[in-house]
């Protein structure tokens, strides 16, 4: 992991050395924009593959940028953390985006996007006719997204975790709460939609990745908020996932769950390739306990609607305890003292 003490002189010299090639400071601008593949770039900067990987590498020896698979394919990023970023993200602060050659560079990458959000909404398209006919049995999604930020309140914090993030829509919706975001799905198809939508929403701080959300491949105690969005009841058994998602929250951090509360329609099973038929109050809550999170809410939200398939749709909020707890030891040992 790179130090965040401050920069040695050397260090300075190779970010600058790094970064002061065209090329390179062009493909550190492209990344600003959001996560790339190799080819997208090669495709925006016109030249070959094996020369913008050949400084992509550098970029990485540097620290500058991260690389991350995803099935078949490599993304990469920019780096989000520390003095090096800031750095980088100095100099692209003093860089004029009026810039012909910049210029030309984001009329390509808007068309690179533009084709990445075709291949999306074809596939959106194919699926959105069952997608569509489940959300009709369940209250409006609006009213659930509003029950979200009022649980999430209006103070900002640092970092959010999406799992199985599916369209991208929780790292939408809490874009101004959150500095920086990351969503994990396991679907090519849903992160493509996912880009698009943060895309089009102009949500740069936030980027998805393929991953397992039973072994993510992230740093423990590294989020002040994780979401689970209606994923839960695709998994047989999503205990270790809530126990992953919990390796994940910081001393003091949040985990909301959002899913159905039980029901018996076994036609969700077959048609929509649900595992679970729902979660009541004592199940999400004893799987939060063992992982030694504390319920601070839990909200049921019944359907607007008559229809004897309609779903209630129940949201969890629970948070990590340490921080609490390390404060509540501090104050009994000053007291201890006095």
């Amino acid at each position: 992991m790179l130090s965040h003490s401050l920069l040695t002189l050397d260090e300075s010299v190779e970010i600058l050395k790094t970064s002061g090639e065209p090329t390179r400071l062009r493909l550190v601008a492209l990344l600003n924009h959001g996560d790339l593949t190799v080819s997208e770039m090669t495709e925006v900067l016109g030249q070959s593959q094996p020369r913008i990987s050949r400084h992509l590498k550098l970029l990485g020896e540097a620290g500058l940028v991260e690389r991350y698979q995803e099935g078949a394919w490599a993304y990469f990023r920019l780096v989000g953390e520390g003095l090096r970023a800031s750095l980088v993200a100095k100099i692209l602060d003093v860089t004029s985006p009026t810039d012909a050659v910049l210029v030309r560079d984001g009329e390509r990458l808007r068309s690179v996007k533009q084709a990445r959000a075709d291949r999306a909404q074809a596939y959106f398209s194919a699926n959105a006719a069952s997608w569509g006919e489940l959300r009709r049995l369940h209250v409006p999604e609006a009213k659930v997204e509003r029950a979200v930020l009022d649980l999430i309140g209006r103070t900002p914090f640092d970092a959010l975790l999406d799992l199985g993030t599916g369209t991208g829509r929780m790292l939408e919706l809490l874009a101004h709460h959150y500095r920086r975001g990351i969503g994990i799905d396991a679907s090519r198809d849903m992160l493509a939609i996912a880009r698009n939508q943060l895309d089009e929403g102009n949500v740069n701080h936030a980027s998805v990745r393929q991953g397992d959300i039973f072994n993510l491949p992230l740093d423990r105690d590294s989020f002040d908020l994780v979401t689970i969005h209606q994923v839960l009841h695709f998994l047989h058994d999503p205990a270790p996932a809530i126990a992953e998602a919990a390796r994940m929250l910081r001393p003091g951090g949040r985990i909301l769950i959002v899913d159905f509360a039980p029901h018996t329609h076994e036609s969700l099973r077959s048609e929509h390739a649900h595992a679970r038929l729902g979660f009541s109050h004592e199940v999400i809550g004893e799987w939060l306990a063992q992982n030694h999170l504390s319920v601070d809410r839990v909200v049921d939200l019944p359907p607007e609607t008559d229809d004897p398939r309609a779903l209630t749709v129940t949201i969890w909020l629970a948070r990590d305890p340490r921080l609490l707890i390390a404060d509540a030891e501090a104050s009994l040992s000053k007291t201890g003292t006095a």
